[in-house]
């Protein structure tokens, strides 16, 4: 069942779980905020995706019918891929309702708000001697990592994604995937603000904040540019019809109406 009130942080922390599970039989299961990505995309994309064929392609699940890979990922039963889907369907209502919402400042309650955290700020508050854990470690910069899902679903249906071929529309569709690409990228100028907290540990730069609100209005205008646009419409090839006075196309040299269009 799909319910439009917003996830409770102890629901983000259940979906937690449920990847941290599905991880211990596929290892390369990806945290939240990569589903997070993963899914404003799907839900931009010009084609509507079933979740068995978006799930296969986020979680490596099978499909219905399909034996698990040897090197794929399965929830553990059937109740938990119920569960995962009824919080990520919540999510999904959530973040569609906000992206079909006419918002002019990021500071609206009703805009788009992707769920990403900031692993360098938190790593910057631990004790000196936690911290040194963490120091050979390349830690994502702030929602790289939602960055990172999103570009991977528009890498995984490329023709849903394809340039269209009015050029104003192909050029809206460039300068807004870019915005979201830019933020796959790292953070290495000087830390200057705390993106989650007032208060928070200097752990991002104010031109990655500010490529980061770039990057939601961009996918506000991906949202918006699909839906103007519809569904992608196969070219139909016809085939010319066999004239009945043209040679038949067996080969035999006579006229189609006397060999095989006779009768």
């Amino acid at each position: 069942m799909i319910t439009t009130a917003p996830l409770e942080i102890e629901a983000f922390d259940e979906l937690d779980a449920i990847l941290d599970d599905l991880r211990t039989r596929y290892d390369e299961t990806p945290q939240w905020e990569f589903c997070e990505g993963f899914m404003a995309a799907v839900i931009c994309m010009r084609r509507p995706v079933e979740a068995d064929e978006y799930l296969a392609a986020m979680l490596a699940t099978p499909m219905p019918g399909d034996a698990p890979d040897d090197d794929g990922g399965s929830f553990a039963h059937e109740t938990q891929k119920e569960r995962f889907l009824t919080l990520w369907n919540q999510r999904w209502t959530e973040v569609t309702t906000a992206l079909d919402s006419e918002v002019d400042s990021l500071e609206d309650d009703r805009c788009y708000h992707p769920e990403v955290m900031d692993i360098r700020g938190a790593v910057a508050e631990m004790p000196a001697n936690e911290q040194a854990t963490f120091s050979q470690e390349d830690l994502p910069a702030f929602a790289q990592v939602w960055a990172l899902g999103f570009m991977f679903a528009v890498e995984y249906w490329p023709d849903e994604w394809a340039a269209p071929k009015d050029q104003d529309a192909a050029t809206w569709l460039n300068d807004a995937l870019q915005a979201v690409v830019a933020m796959t990228e790292d953070d290495t100028a000087k830390p200057e603000v705390s993106p989650l907290s007032e208060d928070g540990a200097l752990s991002t730069s104010i031109a990655r904040l500010n490529a980061f609100g770039e990057a939601i209005w961009a996918v506000y205008d991906l949202r918006e540019l699909w839906k103007t646009m519809g569904p992608r419409i196969e070219t139909v090839r016809v085939t010319a019809k066999q004239g009945r006075n043209d040679l038949c196309n067996c080969g035999s040299g006579k006229k189609y109406k006397k060999c095989h269009g006779a009768g």
